[in-house]
């Protein structure tokens, strides 16, 4: 059912705005075209880094002496962060689960993208899987970082797609009602969701400059 705006404006098709009834927010429109994307964009980028890490591993196990393409020095090594007890915190090959998820993530952007009209619990489901995503990949940056002593940049890459989701997601959430927010923060959401991914990268990123300095400066 199309909805009039206070101003007397029809909201356009698939417009990012949020749809209410008498009855309150709706609780299934579709996502904008631009979140649609995001979602398919950061489940590319997830799955494109969990198959690289995944045939460097079989080949590990082929070739204990391999060297992955992307061990370039000695902070920069990831043949070691894949022979690591961390790289199965499961029991299996963590790019396995990630070749699972980030397909998922694919598909729910391409439904979007196709004009599905998610309900309310889909959403929620899909914020709990990216928000378990990013706890884990927040473990994984800290045993990288202080444990193992190196960094992968096919996991960085993972990293980075997890944060954006993550938040895009989150705020899509508490645009739309699904999470309770108050009215300041869906504003603010509405125009600067893109600042909580920088801040959160940032800090990441930080983190990692300030772990190895003298390496990077020399």
């Amino acid at each position: 059912m199309r909805t009039v705006t206070p101003a007397g404006r029809v909201p356009a098709q698939g417009s990012a705005d949020v749809r209410t009834t008498a009855a309150g927010p709706d609780p299934s429109p579709a996502a904008g075209r631009g979140l649609a994307l995001l979602i398919v964009l950061t489940g590319a980028a997830g799955l494109l880094a969990s198959w690289v890490i995944t045939l460097d591993k079989f080949k590990l196990l082929q070739d204990p002496d391999y060297v992955p393409g992307c061990s370039m020095n000695p902070v920069v090594a990831c043949g070691g962060i894949m022979k690591s007890e961390q790289a199965a915190a499961f029991g299996f090959p963590n790019p396995m689960l990630g070749l699972a998820a980030y397909a998922v993530v694919c598909c729910v952007g391409m439904s979007l993208l196709a004009g599905a009209h998610l309900p309310a619990w889909y959403w929620l489901t899909l914020n709990a899987g990216a928000a378990f995503g990013v706890g884990f990949c927040t473990w994984l940056q800290f045993q990288s970082l202080y444990r193992i002593n190196a960094l992968c940049l096919w996991c960085c890459l993972a990293w980075a797609a997890t944060i954006v989701l993550f938040w895009y997601v989150t705020s899509h959430n508490v645009r739309r009602a699904h999470l309770p927010a108050p009215a300041w923060l869906r504003t603010f959401l509405d125009e600067f969701t893109w600042v909580l991914p920088v801040l959160h990268s940032g800090v990441v990123g930080m983190l990692i400059l300030t772990r190895w300095w003298d390496f990077w400066m020399s």
